[in-house]
Protein backbone atom coordinates (compact mmCIF):
# COMPACT_ATOMS: atom_id res chain seq x y z
CA UNK A 1 0.00 0.00 0.00
CA UNK A 2 1.31 3.47 -1.07
CA UNK A 3 1.13 6.03 1.80
CA UNK A 4 0.60 9.95 0.79
CA UNK A 5 3.63 11.90 2.68
CA UNK A 6 2.21 15.36 3.19
CA UNK A 7 3.33 18.17 0.63
CA UNK A 8 3.14 15.41 -1.89
CA UNK A 9 0.48 16.19 -4.93
CA UNK A 10 -2.68 14.24 -3.84
CA UNK A 11 -3.53 11.60 -6.44
CA UNK A 12 -5.68 12.59 -9.67
CA UNK A 13 -8.92 10.85 -9.42
CA UNK A 14 -12.57 11.00 -10.87
CA UNK A 15 -15.11 9.09 -9.21
CA UNK A 16 -19.37 9.57 -9.19
CA UNK A 17 -21.16 11.43 -6.75
CA UNK A 18 -24.03 10.84 -4.62
CA UNK A 19 -26.39 12.10 -7.73
CA UNK A 20 -23.92 9.88 -10.41
CA UNK A 21 -22.22 12.89 -11.35
CA UNK A 22 -18.46 12.60 -12.05
CA UNK A 23 -16.44 14.54 -9.86
CA UNK A 24 -12.58 14.92 -10.28
CA UNK A 25 -9.84 16.87 -8.80
CA UNK A 26 -9.08 19.07 -11.59
CA UNK A 27 -13.08 20.41 -10.85
CA UNK A 28 -11.28 21.80 -7.37
CA UNK A 29 -8.32 23.97 -9.02
CA UNK A 30 -7.67 27.23 -6.86
CA UNK A 31 -9.55 25.61 -4.15
CA UNK A 32 -8.11 23.54 -0.76
CA UNK A 33 -9.63 19.88 -0.70
CA UNK A 34 -10.67 18.36 2.26
CA UNK A 35 -11.09 14.86 0.93
CA UNK A 36 -11.41 12.14 3.42
CA UNK A 37 -12.76 8.65 3.72
CA UNK A 38 -14.43 6.78 5.87
CA UNK A 39 -15.72 3.13 5.91
CA UNK A 40 -19.34 3.14 5.76
CA UNK A 41 -22.33 5.79 5.28
CA UNK A 42 -24.81 5.82 7.89
CA UNK A 43 -22.49 3.76 10.45
CA UNK A 44 -22.36 5.77 13.79
CA UNK A 45 -18.89 7.06 14.15
CA UNK A 46 -19.16 7.73 10.19
CA UNK A 47 -22.18 9.88 10.74
CA UNK A 48 -20.72 11.84 13.59
CA UNK A 49 -17.63 12.64 11.57
CA UNK A 50 -20.26 13.69 8.69
CA UNK A 51 -22.22 15.99 10.87
CA UNK A 52 -18.90 17.21 12.42
CA UNK A 53 -18.45 18.56 8.77
CA UNK A 54 -21.53 19.86 8.33
CA UNK A 55 -21.90 21.72 11.45
CA UNK A 56 -18.54 23.27 10.22
CA UNK A 57 -18.97 24.45 6.69
CA UNK A 58 -19.90 27.90 7.18
CA UNK A 59 -16.21 27.99 8.68
CA UNK A 60 -14.71 25.80 5.97
CA UNK A 61 -16.35 27.64 2.99
CA UNK A 62 -14.53 31.15 4.18
CA UNK A 63 -11.76 29.54 4.17
CA UNK A 64 -11.91 27.98 0.29
CA UNK A 65 -12.07 24.26 1.36
CA UNK A 66 -14.32 22.17 -0.17
CA UNK A 67 -15.13 19.06 1.68
CA UNK A 68 -15.54 15.73 -0.28
CA UNK A 69 -15.99 12.53 1.78
CA UNK A 70 -15.67 9.00 0.05
CA UNK A 71 -16.25 5.44 0.70
CA UNK A 72 -17.09 2.30 -0.95
CA UNK A 73 -20.50 2.87 -0.40
CA UNK A 74 -22.98 2.97 -3.99
CA UNK A 75 -24.19 5.69 -5.01
CA UNK A 76 -27.30 5.08 -4.04
CA UNK A 77 -26.31 4.30 -0.35
CA UNK A 78 -24.50 8.36 -0.29
CA UNK A 79 -27.77 10.30 -1.71
CA UNK A 80 -29.53 8.35 1.49
CA UNK A 81 -27.30 9.42 3.90
CA UNK A 82 -26.89 12.82 2.33
CA UNK A 83 -30.57 13.17 2.63
CA UNK A 84 -31.02 11.55 6.17
CA UNK A 85 -28.77 13.48 7.72
CA UNK A 86 -28.72 16.57 6.18
CA UNK A 87 -25.47 16.87 4.91
CA UNK A 88 -23.86 19.76 2.80
CA UNK A 89 -21.11 18.62 0.99
CA UNK A 90 -20.40 15.95 -1.64
CA UNK A 91 -20.17 12.86 -1.07
CA UNK A 92 -18.24 10.06 -3.63
CA UNK A 93 -17.99 6.94 -4.20
CA UNK A 94 -15.15 4.66 -4.54
CA UNK A 95 -16.84 1.13 -4.77
CA UNK A 96 -13.85 -0.68 -6.09
CA UNK A 97 -11.63 1.41 -3.51
CA UNK A 98 -8.75 2.38 -6.26
CA UNK A 99 -8.56 5.48 -5.57
CA UNK A 100 -8.44 4.97 -1.48
CA UNK A 101 -5.58 2.37 -2.72
CA UNK A 102 -3.81 5.26 -4.41
CA UNK A 103 -4.14 7.45 -1.03
CA UNK A 104 -2.91 4.84 0.88
CA UNK A 105 -5.69 4.54 3.14
CA UNK A 106 -7.09 0.96 1.97
CA UNK A 107 -6.08 -2.09 3.91
CA UNK A 108 -6.76 -4.59 6.53
CA UNK A 109 -8.56 -3.08 9.83
CA UNK A 110 -5.86 -3.45 12.53
CA UNK A 111 -6.62 -4.08 16.29
CA UNK A 112 -3.52 -3.00 18.27
CA UNK A 113 -4.08 -3.30 22.06
CA UNK A 114 -2.35 -0.14 23.87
Amino acid sequence: MNTLTAGAPAPAFSLLDQNGETVSLNDFKGKKVLFYFYPKAMTPGCTVQAQGLRDTKAELDAHNVVVLGVSIDPVKRLGKFIERDNLNFTLLSDEDHAVADQFGVWGEKNFTPE
